[in-house]
C-alpha cells in the first residue's frame, strides 16, 4: 500500500487562512468580554488592567535585559579566559616575575595518583651495577640509592669550592650568566657571593652556616666540570641527559622540603660528605602512603622522581657536603 502526500492547493490554503482569522477574532472577542465582566464586578478597574499590562510588559523587558546581561558575562568570560591563561603562563615563565613562585606551582599542580608511593617505606638500595641491571628500575618512581656508583669519578677527590672558584675564574663572564641560583636559608644571594667568602667563613670557622645550589649553564664551565665526571654508567643507553648540571654544596642545613618543578627524572651524585634525605608523599596521599628517611655516603648515587616526592636534605653538624645533580628522561 502506497501513501502519497499531495501538496495543498491554493483554495485549501485560503480556506485554512480564513479559519485561523475567524478563530483569532473569536478569541479577541472573548477576551474583551472577560475584561468587561471583570470591570462590571467593581472588583477590577480599567486602571488595574492597564497596570497589570504595564507590569507584565516591564517583567518581559527586565527578563530580556537579564538574559542579555547573562549572555554578556558568559561572552566576557569565554573571550578573556584564553587571554588570562596565556598571560599567566607567560608571567610564570619569566624567572624574575616571582623570585619564588613555588606557592603558585603548588596551587596549580595536578592531583597525584597515589600509586607512586603506596607500599613504599624506603628506597631501593642497590650495589654498584651496570645499566642493564638497573634497566627495570631506571624510569620508575621508586626512590633508589646505588652504593659506590660514582666512587671512581675524579670529582670525588678533586672537586671542591676552591676548584669551582678556579674554573669560574677562567670564565668570568659565567658569573654574570642568568643561571639558576638557590640560596636556601643562607645569606648568600649569588655565585659571586659564594666565591667572595673568606676562607674562615667558607670553612665555617666564623659566621653562620651556609648551603647553596646553582646550575652551571655556561658551556665552558660545564665542559670543564664534566672532565671530572662522565655520563653516569648506570643510566640507560637511550636516556636523554640534560645539558645543565647543578652543584650543591655547604653545611648542615641542606634543602627544605619541596617539590622540583622540572621536566625529567633526577639523579644526584654524592661527592663529599654525608647527607640525610627525607621523602614524603603529596598531601592527598597521606592516608595511603608514608614518609621515610635514608642516608647516603660519598660515592653513592641517588635517583628520585622529585616531581612527585616531597624531599628535603640535611648534613651532619660540622660536615661539608658537595653533590652534582642533573636530569634524564
Amino acid at each position: 500500500m502506497f501513501l502519497f502526500w499531495n501538496r495543498p492547493t491554493h483554495s485549501a490554503r485560503q480556506s485554512a487562512l480564513h479559519t485561523r482569522e475567524r478563530l483569532d477574532q473569536e478569541f479577541i472577542e472573548k477576551l474583551d468580554q472577560l475584561h468587561d465582566g471583570a470591570i462590571r464586578t467593581g472588583l477590577v478597574t480599567k486602571a488595574d488592567l492597564q497596570e497589570a499590562y504595564r507590569k507584565s510588559r516591564d517583567m518581559q523587558y527586565n527578563s530580556s535585559l537579564s538574559m542579555w546581561y547573562t549572555f554578556g558575562i558568559m561572552a566576557f568570560v569565554v573571550l578573556l579566559t584564553p587571554i588570562f591563561y596565556e598571560t599567566l603562563t607567560f608571567l610564570l615563565g619569566v624567572k624574575c616575575f616571582l623570585p619564588n613562585n613555588h606557592l603558585v606551582w603548588e596551587a596549580t599542580r595536578p592531583i597525584s595518583d597515589c600509586g607512586f608511593c603506596r607500599n613504599v617505606d624506603g628506597p631501593l638500595i642497590l650495589k654498584n651495577m651496570s645499566r642493564e641491571e638497573l634497566a627495570p628500575y631506571a624510569y620508575s618512581t621508586l626512590p633508589i640509592v646505588i652504593k659506590n656508583a660514582v666512587s671512581h669519578w675524579p670529582a670525588t677527590s678533586l672537586l671542591s669550592l676552591e676548584m669551582l672558584k678556579e674554573i669560574y675564574g677562567r670564565y668570568p663572564e659565567a658569573l654574570d650568566e642568568d643561571c639558576h641560583f638557590l640560596n636556601f636559608h643562607s645569606d648568600l644571594k649569588s655565585i659571586r657571593d659564594v666565591f667572595n667568602m673568606s676562607p674562615e667563613r667558607a670553612n665555617l670557622s666564623v659566621g653562620s652556616t651556609w648551603y647553596v645550589g646553582f646550575s652551571n649553564c655556561h658551556l665552558g664551565v660545564l665542559e670543564e666540570l664534566r672532565k671530572l665526571y662522565g655520563r653516569p654508567h648506570f643510566l640507560p643507553v637511550d636516556a636523554e641527559l640534560s645539558n645543565i648540571d647543578y652543584v650543591f654544596l655547604g653545611y648542615e642545613q641542606g634543602a627544605y622540603m619541596h617539590l622540583d618543578y622540572i621536566h625529567r627524572l633526577m639523579w644526584q651524585a654524592q661527592l663529599k660528605g654525608n647527607k640525610s634525605w627525607i621523602l614524603a608523599p603529596t598531601p592527598e596521599c597521606d592516608h595511603v602512603c608514608q614518609s621515610f628517611s635514608f642516608y647516603v655516603e660519598p660515592g653513592d648515587a641517588v635517583l628520585v622522581d622529585t616531581r612527585i616526592w616531597y624531599h628535603g636534605t640535611s648534613i651532619p653538624k660540622g660536615q661539608f657536603a658537595l653533590t652534582i645533580q642533573s636530569e634524564y628522561s
